[in-house]
């Protein structure tokens, strides 16, 4: 089928995008590759379009389709967005993205290539055409633009060849796409689905979350949006929550199940219902979250799947808890994130969660309990501080203690509570030990990067300690600060802080940071310690590998993720977790990663690691990421593979 039938099907309606199709993603390279590609009469594949009923038929836009059956497009959506919005010089009435990516594509007769409008380097070269107007003008407009450019070419200038390359151009409508189609009556949304994740296996799958969200905009199509509006919201708060994450608490509220396909069956307006009460309800949670135990943004605030259950027993009680109910739900959620009871099979872990708050008595009870039970014990004891990284469960745990404890900042002897003010009051991680003076002798990255070498100070403290060894420091803050050492569980054996007896430092530490941890964690249940009694649970293995070192590589990886995004694609995952599906025990933490890709039409996985060991690249490839140690190269890879340019680095 010819493009400009295709366009036309679009414009009639007999061609619409499915609601469960995810919206315009491509970047500006991207559709300038295509049109170079189609240009050029290059092979850039063909279609697939489900034929169905027009009534009933769940598709985009407010455009009515017409009587009897509509062509839904399953595969290729990204390319014909791209060409009707240039060839049109309009986006089609699906569209969901960003109009911008086809908007001002030009094309230079002489060198015949494509780019965007830029207007000081194009504005004296009257070779460079805009491609929408030549569409817009047809075959009748041809002959002006040839006019114009040969009136302005100096004598002599051949212009054999603008009339043909005109017309190349403007044939790229009437260029042919294989179309495959499915037509079977009796195939359900529910196949169709399957189908589309297959085909796409080159793409970001639909998750069962698409699906359901499809169906409930069948009858509310502001559903999305409104949404999309709280997490916006709750991203200018500090917090990064996916749209997928936030339907699965509506579905808790709603349906007391984790399982998205126990909505479809639910009205517009009890879903609608349930936003309102799911989104009270997540404010109710963030804020217990960070006001009781501290965790006060993104990167600290773990374990999101509890968050679930969480507003589903908050929904229970109406949102009112006593200080009890609401200290022992802060337990469960902070030991269930800490153990990684949601890292693995997340729906099956909630829906035996949510069947525990169902039934007679306080359900908070019967979560800890089958948390126990499922855990072998909650107990912290000193062995699980010995992973290393921010990446680590026990990271959060460590900023949670030094906020709800008696914490204070070694340099100013204020206690580290969430009232500090002012941009060199927020806390930042620091190395009880300088990492430059344990490399020089000698010691290996994850002993450098312990849990127990870390304190949090604020920035101002930490900027003025630099590189002083502690048996420097450590005596300055005793003096000016009687007590702070101890406040953050500093072994007061003068012997542990020189630098040959580090590994004893550590050991120490441990004990102290699972001793204070306990008593805090006592302090949540209101003298009901009997879950805190001695663990009977097997080792929790090896310490995860890998993970993020210190906030300046933190920022770097962030820096990273921004430039991805810069480029028209996905952000990166900062600190992914690779976890063992059976127990959720955190096997290895990647520094950044696209678990579905750069770019939602890419299907690699793809990792970039600083100056992690082959144990930890091995895990990840077996994982099924490509892995980068090397920031160039990642960046040449997106630009390379991903976009299609060469020259990215040159011009980044």
């Amino acid at each position: 089928m010819k493009i400009a039938t295709i366009l036309d099907h679009i414009d009639s309606g007999f061609m619409a995008l499915p609601k469960f199709q995810r919206g315009y993603v491509w970047s500006r390279d991207q559709v300038r590759g295509l049109f170079d590609s189609l240009y050029r009469r290059h092979p850039v594949g063909g279609l697939l379009i489900w034929v169905t009923q027009s009534e009933g038929a769940d598709y985009r836009g407010d455009q009515a389709l017409p009587p009897g059956v509509v062509q839904l497009l399953l595969d290729g959506q990204q390319r014909m967005s791209s060409l009707y919005g240039v060839i049109r010089g309009r986006p089609p009435n699906f569209f969901d993205g960003n109009a911008q990516a086809f908007t001002g594509l030009m094309f230079h007769i002489g060198k015949e290539e494509f780019q965007f409008h830029q207007p000081i380097t194009m504005r004296d070269d009257p070779m460079w055409i805009d491609v929408s107007r030549l569409f817009a003008g047809g075959i009748d407009g041809i002959g002006e633009i040839h006019e114009r450019i040969t009136s302005s070419l100096p004598p002599g200038e051949p212009t054999s060849h603008i009339f043909g390359r005109l017309a190349q151009l403007l044939g790229i409508a009437q260029v042919d796409f294989e179309i495959a189609q499915i037509t079977d009556p009796k195939i359900t949304l529910d196949v169709v689905v399957d189908i589309f994740n297959k085909v796409n296996s080159g793409g970001t799958r639909l998750s069962k979350g698409d699906l359901a969200l499809a169906k409930i905009c069948a009858d509310w199509p502001e559903a999305r949006d409104a949404m999309k509006d709280h997490l916006a919201r709750w991203r200018t708060q500090g917090y990064d929550f996916s749209l997928d994450w936030l339907l699965r608490s509506v579905n808790t509220v709603l349906t007391g199940e984790a399982k998205f396909l126990h909505l479809h069956g639910e009205s517009a307006e009890a879903v609608r219902d349930a936003l309102d009460r799911a989104a009270k309800h997540i404010d109710t949670s963030l804020n217990l979250i960070a006001g009781r135990l501290g965790l006060d943004h993104d990167r600290v605030l773990f374990g999101r799947g509890a968050i679930s259950v969480m507003t589903r027993y908050l929904d229970q009680h109406h949102g009112q808890l006593s200080a009890i109910e609401r200290d022992k739900l802060l337990f469960w959620y902070a030991q269930a994130a800490m153990w990684g009871r949601f890292s693995g099979s997340i729906e099956s872990f909630i829906d035996v969660d949510l069947e525990a708050l169902e039934g007679e008595g306080d359900g908070i009870d019967r979560l800890i309990e089958i948390l126990r039970l499922w855990r072998g014990g909650l107990r912290v004891e000193p062995g699980n501080f010995n992973a290393s990284s921010m990446g680590a469960r026990f990271y959060p745990i460590l900023y949670m203690m030094t906020r709800m404890g008696s914490a204070r900042d070694l340099g100013s002897g204020l206690p580290l509570t969430a009232s500090l003010l002012g941009s060199r009051s927020a806390l930042q991680v620091h190395h009880i030990f300088p990492k430059a003076q344990l490399y020089k002798a000698r010691f290996q990255r994850g002993q450098v990067n312990a849990l127990a070498n870390f304190c949090f100070l604020t920035m101002g403290t930490n900027l003025a300690i630099l590189d002083q060894p502690p048996e420097v420091y450590f005596p300055k803050v005793e003096q000016q600060h009687p007590g702070a050492l101890a406040s953050q569980w500093i072994p007061m054996d003068e012997n542990l802080w020189r630098i040959e007896n580090f590994p004893e430092f550590l050991e120490a530490r441990r004990a102290m940071l699972a001793g204070e941890a306990n008593r805090l964690f006592a302090s949540l249940l209101h003298g009901d310690v009997s879950w805190l009694a001695s663990s009977d649970r097997a080792d929790d293995g090896p310490p995860a590998l890998g993970g993020i070192a210190d906030e300046r590589e933190e920022e770097q990886l962030i820096k990273i993720s921004e430039w991805v995004v810069n480029q028209g694609l996905a952000h990166g995952e900062l600190a992914y977790e690779l976890v063992d599906p059976r127990t959720g025990r955190q096997c290895a933490i990647l520094d950044l990663a696209w678990p579905e890709g750069v770019q939602r039409e890419l299907s690699e996985r793809v990792a970039l690691l600083l100056g992690e060991h082959a144990e930890l690249l091995a895990l990840a490839a077996a994982a099924g990421f490509r892995c980068f140690t090397d920031v160039d190269a990642f960046k040449r890879y997106v630009g390379e593979e991903v976009l299609g340019r060469a020259n990215m680095l040159a011009v980044a």
